[in-house]
């Protein structure tokens, strides 16, 4: 099978919507691992391409097509959105040879049929690249918006809502390409003996610390490498990869010798794994990652072999159920919680299709009844650290003030982290348990 055909197939699978299409993406990745870095650049750009473009293809399809795409078999929509995708974002691939791959994969897939349509209408829309036009953003703003970021009708409303003065900004922030970055276990190692291990593999840059924050851990993006397993520091647990926001939540809690951490929703380990590291400089302390399945502490407990963090304790729990063990046990608790995502869109383009004002509503409930249990967990004096990776006041800032006036907690300081060119959206507030 062509690179086209794998590219076509992994659309399909994540049309089924058994899973998020970056985790299919990757499997794929992993599957073909015998293809070039070209072909698997190649291959992942036009997928994930596709798949974040979906609104804005559909409508110029519909513009060009006697048949509306509501109405079109799933191997034809996903084939022509796939090829527009090419023609309209991808300069350097020939409109002829875009056309003529299609043409062979629609016969290929039993729709010979359909080659002449999928042909008419792809070179058509090739022929007039700059029709159909967006929008006037004067005369109809949620139009523009919803077709020049390709984002539903539901969470246009709720960005112009929610944050009125950075909407666009938000959802342009969706199309950058998501870095790989990474956080150094400071207890094994140096930047510079990282540096040194990385020599000849991939490129080590520190990132600008994110404005506005006044606690910052470092971070740094890797560059000009083909697969992290081939990265002797990467598999030598030199370094955590992990979402700059997301590093930032624990930066401001201060933790001691001897304490005790336990994080109720940790896969894949990030937040677990970097209290680890702090706690093993500072000489120790006990740590316990939970999640609700097998499969998810399956993921921590295979970052933290891969890291050595021998010291984390892993149990499968149900954060939503109140476990009488752990009550008034831990100095930290972290809760990053089960949330609607919207904040990090730009690494899983399908959210975006998947969410409605009903998943809101439901989301909001459950954080409720777990930040009620978690709270807990809190001995008195210690630290609940509540955190999301969404951008929704009513699971942030509105979720952090509730707790705060519901479960007796001082609400010591919150940030929302916008969408950056380094970082995704995060949420994090630090509420401190009355003594």
């Amino acid at each position: 099978m062509n690179v086209r055909g794998i590219i076509l197939e992994t659309l399909l699978l994540i049309l089924q919507g058994d899973d998020f299409g970056d985790r299919i993406i990757k499997d794929v990745l992993n599957r073909h691992a015998y293809l070039d870095r070209q072909h698997r650049s190649f291959l992942k750009r036009v997928t994930e391409g596709t798949l974040e473009r979906r609104i804005e293809l559909d409508y110029i399809i519909d513009r060009f097509s006697k048949t509306p795409t509501g109405r079109m078999k799933p191997v034809i929509l996903c084939l022509l959105e796939m090829s527009v995708y090419q023609l309209r974002y991808m300069d350097s691939v020939p409109a002829s040879a875009v056309c003529n791959e299609a043409v062979k994969l629609a016969k290929q897939k039993g729709f010979a049929s359909l080659a002449g349509f999928v042909n008419g209408v792809l070179r058509n829309i090739a022929r007039n690249p700059e029709e159909p036009g967006y929008p006037d953003p004067a005369a109809d703003r949620e139009g523009y918006l919803k077709l020049r970021y390709s984002m539903p009708d539901f969470l246009v409303r709720h960005f112009l809502k929610a944050y009125p003065e950075r909407a666009e900004e938000i959802m342009a922030s969706f199309f950058r390409e998501p870095d790989v970055t990474v956080r150094i276990m400071e207890s094994a190692a140096t930047e510079e003996e990282v540096r040194q291990k990385l020599e000849g593999e991939a490129e080590l840059l520190r990132l600008p610390e994110i404005e506005g924050l006044p606690e910052q851990t470092a971070a740094y993006v890797l560059k000009g490498y083909d697969r992290l397993e081939q990265l002797t520091a990467f598999r030598e647990g030199l370094f955590a990869v992990q979402d700059q926001a997301s590093m930032q939540a624990l930066a401001g809690v201060e933790l001691k010798c001897g304490d005790t951490v336990l994080d109720v929703c940790a896969a894949p380990g990030g937040k677990s794994l970097q209290a680890c590291d702090e706690l093993c400089k500072l000489g120790g302390g006990k740590i316990t990652a939970c999640d609700i399945s097998e499969k998810k502490t399956a993921l921590i407990r295979e970052n933290a072999q891969r890291l050595k963090m021998d010291m984390l304790r892993i149990d499968v729990a149900d954060a939503s159920e109140r476990k009488e063990d752990y009550v008034n046990s831990a100095d930290l608790v972290i809760a990053d919680l089960p949330c609607s995502g919207l904040g990090i869109i730009g690494r899983k383009a399908d959210i975006k299709y998947r969410i409605g004002q009903e998943d809101l509503d439901s989301l909001c409930a459950l954080q409720r009844k777990i930040l009620g249990n978690v709270s807990a967990y809190v001995k008195p004096g210690g630290i609940l650290l509540y955190s999301t990776c969404t951008l929704n006041p009513a699971e942030n800032e509105e979720m952090a003030q509730w707790a705060a006036a519901e479960l007796s907690f001082t609400l010591e300081g919150m940030h929302q982290i916008f969408p950056g060119p380094h970082h995704d959206g995060f949420f994090f507030a630090r509420l401190r348990k009355f003594t």
